[in-house]
């Protein structure tokens, strides 16, 4: 496995079971498909109260279109942490296509502990309410309400939320209201004349962004409306601390997004509808920090517990090792991971003695566990956000983020860790988070210490760092042999420091060892190798120390048809995949750069082992030198025996758009080596195999 192409980090997330969803395919309006089923109503109501309580109630009907349809609504699941939430369903009616009617009784209702929960007694508190629904056919509408309340929310009394409305045409009407304390808001006209630049959109978020976004003072909450979502009414109600702002959409479909539609607006939300208290980065971070961090941390009331100390001490007692690291191996390695999704538990974190007696935990925990083991004074968490435009300029939301890592400070400089996938290196973190923006949660004692500059997210955000804490390699060395018969045999073996490795340690992790060949199968697969996997084994993947490697035995029958002239082989060996040159921009945008990745340096062998008297003629071999990589290819042939040799350095992480006429002789250089043959001469006893033509053992696989 060379680089992540498209196509191989498909087929090596469906290992990792991080599959994205499927895109739905473009189709000509005149032959828009059936949809298993149409959401004729979308209801929604939500009310917030000024001390963060919530109560939200949708109502849905639904008509069923067919069998897809009735297997997609055949059960329907609510999730909720009962510690502060309670989900209600207090009707679910059936109408059937011939005429009868039916509800679903009390006792389809079922309330389980999440699939990730079953057996940590800590987290049962977060649920899945389900609904099995019986009797349902083609042509039925199924019409169902639920109602969840939300009270003493471990962040309250903040609150916060937002919408996105359905543009797929699936539902026909969507309702979407909102009831909010109008004391924790200024109303649309004072908002209006409070607006920093009279060149804003009008609308309560719109007018207050800059003074949001360039300001520590607390400020009140803050509702944007899209323009390309209008509401349909906005009414006040009620006098004093009993007013209320009341919000209303009423859509019907189709009404797509057009991008174009709020161009000035773009970098503000990327949803409809966003609603929050929270007057800046900085207050959310604060909040999120002192609902992790144990008050023992930052209080000089509370002592550390004596289960810390003791632990500690036997971690720093590892020889050779430093501090940060032997308590990183011990929290990741031995401390479970519980897989739920940032804020499952409203951020309220389980004290670090808790999560040390029962050796499990969530990624919130676990890293307050390292922060009480190392110190505070050496770690920061950061939360990732979900790929969204400008992040920082987003309104502040707990929902934005969707994963937390820590900074530590070893010496001279910081490095960034992920206990949670339980055998990365130290220092290594997964290659789509670094270089991304992240809020930071500073320890809480020292906010009241954090420097005021120009802008209030100066101090809140920062830049993860693009470097790993070695060099990135990678080695694949090819023993094969080819029968009298034309059966391809191959024993491949990987070693891997880098990107590569973390994916490849997680798959094999996650997998029991029956499950070994079928990962190995899919890494072949993706590196291009037709054939079956007879054996496949693995370095331990907790040895973090050193280079993880894979072995793989593989065999192709009928590889070669000797009946065939003359017959010809390509090398065996991992295709080099690069990225594609740069498309031609749009008038009057300017082309980024040629993203080649972490540099890379891979070094491919191959030994081939011919049948008794048949000879190989070999290509030649290729060298391409360039400031941003380096290719060098030889191939020779000794006796019955051929050997290849693929070596690529990629020494940087771009190339300038300015260079792309280079860049584009460099890849062709590579990609036509990687076409030549070998020309094999069969000797008159090899028998001729009865296969068709002579198959390829790999296909290019461009670089991301």
């Amino acid at each position: 496995m060379i680089q992540l192409s498209p196509f191989r980090r498909a087929l090596l997330c469906a290992l990792l079971v991080c599959a994205a969803p499927s895109a739905r395919a473009q189709q000509p309006a005149e032959k828009v498909p059936e949809t298993p089923a149409q959401i004729e109503l979308l209801e929604t109501h939500i009310r917030f109260e000024a001390n963060g309580d919530s109560r939200k109630e949708v109502h849905t009907r639904v008509r069923i279109n067919n069998e897809l349809g009735v297997r997609q609504f055949s059960r329907l699941t609510f999730d909720f942490n009962r510690s502060f939430q309670q989900i209600e369903i207090p009707s679910v009616h059936i109408t059937h296509a011939s005429g009868g009617t039916a509800d679903i009784l009390p006792s389809a209702i079922s309330d389980q502990p999440n699939a990730s929960v079953v057996d940590v007694p800590a987290y049962q508190d977060v649920r899945v309410k389900s609904v099995r629904i019986l009797g349902l056919a083609p042509s039925d509408v199924l019409e169902y309400r639920v109602v969840t309340t939300t009270t003493h929310h471990p962040l309250a009394p903040d609150f916060w939320l937002e919408h996105n409305f359905e543009r797929s045409g699936v539902v026909s009407q969507e309702i979407f209201e909102l009831d909010l304390p109008a004391s924790r808001f200024q109303d649309e006209e004072t908002a209006k004349r409070s607006s920093s630049s009279p060149s804003e959109p009008a609308g309560v978020l719109a007018s207050q962004t800059t003074a949001v976004f360039n300001s520590t003072r607390p400020r009140p909450g803050t509702i944007y409306a899209s323009p390309r979502a209008p509401k349909t009414s906005v009414e006040k109600v009620g006098l004093g601390e009993k007013a209320r702002l009341l919000y209303r959409w009423n859509r019907t479909a189709p009404q797509r997004l057009d991008p174009s539609d709020n161009p000035q607006n773009a970098a503000v939300t990327d949803s409809d509808v966003v609603v929050t208290t929270y007057s800046s980065w900085d207050a959310l971070a604060q909040a999120i920090a002192h609902q992790l961090y144990p008050s023992w941390l930052w209080s000089s009331d509370s002592r550390e517990p004596p289960e810390i100390t003791e632990k500690r001490r036997q971690l720093l007692t590892t020889p050779g090792v430093r501090a940060e690291e032997s308590i990183y191996n011990f929290i990741s390695q031995k401390v479970r991971t519980v897989d739920l999704s940032l804020g499952s538990t409203g951020f309220h974190g389980r004290k670090p003695a808790e999560i040390l007696s029962s050796g499990y935990g969530t990624s919130e925990d676990k890293a307050v566990l390292f922060a009480a083991l190392v110190g505070t004074d050496k770690v920061q968490l950061d939360m990732v956000p979900n790929p969204v435009t400008w992040p920082m300029r987003q309104l502040p939301r707990p929902s934005l983020f969707n994963q937390l890592l820590l900074q530590v400070s070893t010496g001279s400089r910081s490095v960034y860790l992920d206990p949670s996938l339980e055998v990365a290196p130290f220092g290594v973190i997964r290659a789509d988070l670094r270089g991304k923006d992240v809020l930071m949660l500073y320890h809480p004692a020292t906010y009241s210490v954090v420097p005021v500059s120009g802008t209030e997210f100066a101090h809140s955000w920062h830049k993860l760092s693009t470097d790993l804490p070695f060099k990135s390699s990678q080695r694949v060395i090819v023993d094969a042999a080819l029968s009298p018969e034309g059966t391809l045999n191959a024993k491949v073996r990987y070693t891997m420091r880098g990107d590569n490795e973390l994916l490849l340690r997680v798959a094999f992790h996650q997998s029991s060892r029956d499950k070994w060949k079928e990962v190995a199968q899919l890494l072949a697969l993706s590196d291009g190798f037709r054939g079956k996997i007879i054996s496949a084994s693995a370095s331990d993947p907790y040895a973090t120390k050193q280079p993880f490697t894979v072995e793989y035995e593989i065999t192709q029958p009928k590889f070669v048809d000797w009946s065939k002239k003359p017959v010809r082989i390509p090398a065996l060996l991992p295709l080099l995949g690069l990225p594609d040159p740069p498309a031609k921009p749009e008038t009057g945008s300017t082309p980024g750069p040629i993203d080649l990745g972490t540099p890379l340096n891979v070094d491919t062998k191959l030994t081939l082992h011919l049948p008794p008297g048949v000879s190989a003629e070999s290509p030649t071999g290729t060298s391409v030198e360039r400031d941003y990589a380096t290719f060098a290819s030889h191939y020779a042939a000794d006796g019955n025996v051929a050997f290849a040799s693929r070596h690529i350095n990629f020494l940087l992480r771009e190339v300038p758009a300015a260079r792309a006429g280079d860049y584009n002789a460099f890849l062709h250089a590579v990609q036509t080596d990687q076409t030549q043959l070998f020309t094999l001469a069969p000797a008159a006893a090899v028998p001729a195999a009865s296969s068709s033509a002579t198959q390829a053992a790999a296909t290019p696989n461009p670089k991301p």
